[in-house]
């Protein structure tokens, strides 16, 4: 049973899942500095002086860096098989599965310089050098921009290949005319097609190394064409992948916001297509740590989604604190009355702000949607909710808390007629 939490724990820190957010985010922080090292100490150590001066104590780092990624690699497959995904292939399959996943792949390459380096020292330093500058790739698990960069390169791929292959086929006939029209004239330098490929390249890039150029007047404007449709071609795959990333960030964003939503007790019943037009009232705000969110004593006017970092909720006898994920003052849309506890932020946060008002309008517009919000807020004063400063019971569960019976305050009193429609319900 110990080795079972032991393993669940150490899982939760290696992917960053559940409540150990602090001890995930120092490992994924160490991780990331010992990649951006070794790439720089990879690339120093081709320099004769440094190697000369430095080399035993670039070595000992190297190491160093080696063996934690090998103990992480290790460590990922003994816990392979907690992910939902592979539980149900059991414990030797599972970890199989894992170990050919492309994040398993990259996770190996990290590994195998240290394995070169121990046992082939001398025939592998080529492979070795190769493989620690390949560690940059690590660096796409922990960094949700270059995942979505792929994400946009691997969806877009049949366009990618079908643009590529028309730079391709204008760099072809580009060659075949200067080769054409330039071989007389220059036959030491436009010796082939191929010799006039390399040409076509150099110029459709935009390069123009200046080595081969054309001197006839016929071969000077095939080459002034040629360099103006290198713009056009060049923007061609740069906009369909920069569309595809700005799409891929969207969606992304848009999922991540969608799920705290939907996360909401009020929101809960809610339709998909619902949740997505609540989803649009949200309003970005930065705040720097140690800034006041909301003060004691302020209207509750808003609730918030904490969409990066940490904030702080002093309470009467303690400090409750929420993380990534969660929300906080979805009283504030029921219930406008003054706040019982002063929000601060204990990290750079990001958060999502949605107000009473806009909502409201929201609801005014909606008759279905503000029925069903209506109905949902009846039934929670109905049951008793009980609410603990800021927090409501779900709200509490987030951080982990249990709010003790002295500490509980009354239900939150709604001022919620019986006999008005569904699009008068206040806010």
């Amino acid at each position: 049973m110990h080795d079972e939490s032991f393993k669940r724990a150490l899982y939760e820190v290696l992917e960053d899942t559940g409540k150990r957010k602090v001890a995930a985010r120092a490992l994924r922080h160490l991780l990331v500095f010992l990649i951006l090292l070794n790439i720089v100490l990879a690339v120093l150590e081709t320099v004769p002086q440094i190697r000369t001066t430095f080399g035993q104590h670039l070595r000992f780092i190297q190491l160093g860096s080696g063996f934690v990624f090998v103990i992480e690699y290790i460590l990922r497959l003994y816990v392979a098989d907690l992910h939902p995904p592979l539980k149900r292939y059991g414990p030797v399959w599972s970890r199989l599965r894992y170990a050919v996943q492309p994040d398993a792949v990259i996770d190996l390459i990290g590994a195998l310089p240290l394995l070169f380096v121990l046992f082939l020292p001398n025939q592998a330093v080529t492979v070795v050098v190769i493989l620690r500058l390949l560690r940059f790739l690590k660096l796409a698990r922990y960094s949700p921009a270059l995942r979505s960069l792929v994400s946009a390169v691997v969806g877009e791929r049949k366009a990618l290949i079908g643009s590529s292959m028309i730079i391709f086929g204008v760099i072809l006939l580009s060659a075949t005319l200067m080769y054409l029209v330039e071989h007389s004239v220059q036959p030491e330098k436009f010796r082939s097609i191929l010799h006039g490929m390399y040409w076509a390249i150099t110029t459709i890039t935009t390069v123009g190394y200046g080595d081969v150029v054309p001197v006839s007047n016929l071969g000077k404007f095939v080459g002034s064409v040629v360099m103006l449709m290198g713009y056009g071609l060049i923007a061609l795959p740069v906009g369909i992948i920069a569309s595809a990333f700005a799409r891929e960030i969207h969606s992304r964003d848009f999922v991540i916001t969608w799920s705290m939503v939907a996360r909401v007790p009020l929101f809960e019943d809610l339709k998909a297509t619902e949740i997505a037009e609540v989803s649009k009232l949200l309003q970005a705000q930065k705040v720097r740590r140690g800034s006041v969110i909301a003060e004691e004593g302020d209207v509750a006017d808003r609730m918030y989604f904490i969409s990066e970092g940490e904030v702080g909720i002093r309470l009467k006898h303690e400090t409750v604190y929420l993380g990534e994920g969660s929300f906080f003052g979805e009283l504030a849309l029921i219930n406008q009355s003054p706040r019982t506890a002063t929000v601060v932020a204990e990290r750079d946060c990001q958060l999502l702000v949605l107000e009473s008002g806009a909502l409201q309008h929201l609801m005014d517009k909606d008759e279905a949607l503000a029925k069903k919000i209506f109905e949902e807020a009846r039934e929670r004063v109905a049951a008793g909710k009980k609410v603990l400063g800021e927090l409501a019971e779900e709200e509490l569960q987030q951080a982990g808390v249990i709010a003790s019976a002295d500490d509980l305050n009354a239900e939150p009193e709604l001022s919620l007629e019986g006999d008005k429609g569904p699009g008068e319900k206040p806010v």
